[in-house]
């Protein structure tokens, strides 16, 4: 068996590589001027509940989400129709549905940018078209929805608008998803849809509410946002939940890699922000359009706002004893919505860039003084970085690259003091998400 010594001066040229200037273009490219038009848009539709009209041209769920497919549309016409963008849809009954009040198709818009180098590789982000009011079963009532999900579904738009002026090796999916508010529908129709049509998902950025900035509880704050992701498959076997009790990884599933990704790379090109972890699947007792991706085993995250005002989620418009409810266009805060846009975008092309990450990760060095790891190689990667981090930390803080390699050892790196993961790192230094070991060897 050999390992390998990497000469550092390699080592320095891949560390000076870690920014690049096309993400720092992109943070400055996002309007939030654009974003705002589109919100005041979505949010003059009246209501978009799911189950509102689908005939009327200005009012209900079918006006926004042809509205979104011709926004899609424009922004493909203008990138020389780099943009696939088509309809997906499901039927849901009332029967057994205690949230539907009448059958109806879910309607999903997608727009495909492909990439020019592993087309069938996706990294997605999604906003929900659909709005509710205090009775999720009222469809006629004004909804404006300008917060919960206006928001998010402009971002995704206008994440479209300047994604689409480059190329990326992978492909990008920007996605409008109903049925959010009735239980995930749409989520659910596009991850079965995806997995039947064999896309290989890098993960899916979910964002659900990304233009608030005051809290119910009086905090304002227009730099923290949370990333919500769960620690581990809920697809994971029996084998490898027994395994887990012994080697650790608790917190090292999929969804949380993609977590951790997000925030290291906010922390590189957005310091000014203030990226929050948040170690739970969703808010308490709730969920997102991310769980249906992560019901099927591929990785997703919840991308939101910090601080949340409950008087202006899921409410009818109106004043009470001086507080005014409703989801309406006044509360949003457009250029704190622009840089969660931003956090979207830039991690994105980040993913879209890099290589696959690393398969069949081994890592070794059980009563030895040295850790030990064997991967297998994967086209596109010019190098791996391993990664490390105290088995407290929620971040990897450690790390070293050690070329093109598939084994190395870490000497002096006692294996049980540490948790250990391997990412594949491209030309241009765009790494994979950290893959953590998911084998063993003496």
């Amino acid at each position: 068996m050999k390992y390998f010594i990497i000469p550092f001066l390699f080592f320095s040229v891949v560390i000076s590589a870690q920014t690049n200037q096309k993400i720092y273009d992109i943070i400055d490219n996002v309007s939030a001027e654009r974003i705002k038009k589109d919100i005041e848009t979505l949010a003059n539709f009246g209501t978009r509940n799911t189950f509102s009209d689908t005939i009327s041209n200005t009012r209900g769920i079918g006006a926004a989400r042809r509205w979104i497919k011709n926004e899609f549309d424009a922004i493909s016409k203008d990138c020389k129709n780099c943009l696939n963008v088509f309809y997906q849809k499901d039927f849901v009954t009332k029967e057994g549905n205690q949230r539907v009040p009448h059958d109806a198709w879910i309607v999903n818009v997608i727009a495909v940018q492909k990439g020019t180098k592993y087309p069938n590789r996706y990294i997605i982000m999604s906003g929900d078209i659909d709005s509710r009011a205090s009775d999720t079963m009222d469809f006629t009532t004004d909804a404006p929805g300008a917060n919960d999900n206006a928001s998010g579904m402009a971002g995704t738009i206008e994440a479209a608008r300047v994604l689409s002026k480059y190329n990326f090796e992978s492909s990008i999916i920007y996605v409008g998803l109903s049925g959010e508010e009735q239980g995930l529908f749409g989520g659910a129709g596009l991850a079965k849809y995806a997995k039947d049509k064999g896309w290989d998902i890098i993960g899916i950025l979910n964002n659900d509410m990304i233009g608030n900035i005051e809290g119910v509880d009086g905090v304002i704050d227009n730099r923290t946002f949370r990333i919500f992701s769960e620690p581990v498959p809920p697809t994971e076997t029996e084998r490898q939940r027994r395994l887990r009790r012994f080697y650790g990884g608790e917190v090292d599933g999929i969804s949380r890699q993609l977590a951790r990704y997000v925030h290291k790379n906010v922390k590189t090109y957005m310091p000014e922000m203030n990226p929050m972890m948040v170690y739970r699947l969703d808010r308490f007792g709730r969920g997102g359009h991310h769980r249906p991706f992560n019901d099927l085993g591929f990785a997703g995250i919840r991308i939101m706002e910090a601080h949340e005002n409950y008087t202006q989620q899921h409410q009818d418009i109106r004043e009470e004893n001086g507080i005014k409810y409703g989801d309406v266009v006044e509360h949003v805060n457009f250029d704190y919505a622009k840089k969660l846009t931003a956090v979207n975008a830039i991690n994105m092309a980040s993913l879209a860039s890099a290589p696959p990450a690393p398969k069949n990760v081994a890592i070794g060095g059980i009563v030895e003084p040295a850790a030990k790891f064997k991967w297998e190689k994967v086209n596109g990667a010019i190098g791996y970085k391993i990664y490390w981090r105290d088995t407290t930390s929620p971040t990897w803080d450690n790390s070293k690259y050690v070329g093109d390699v598939s084994e190395y050892i870490l000497n002096g790196i006692v294996i049980d003091n540490f948790f250990f993961g391997i990412a594949s790192v491209g030309k241009d230094g765009f790494e994979s998400p950290v893959v953590f070991p998911n084998k063993i060897f003496r």
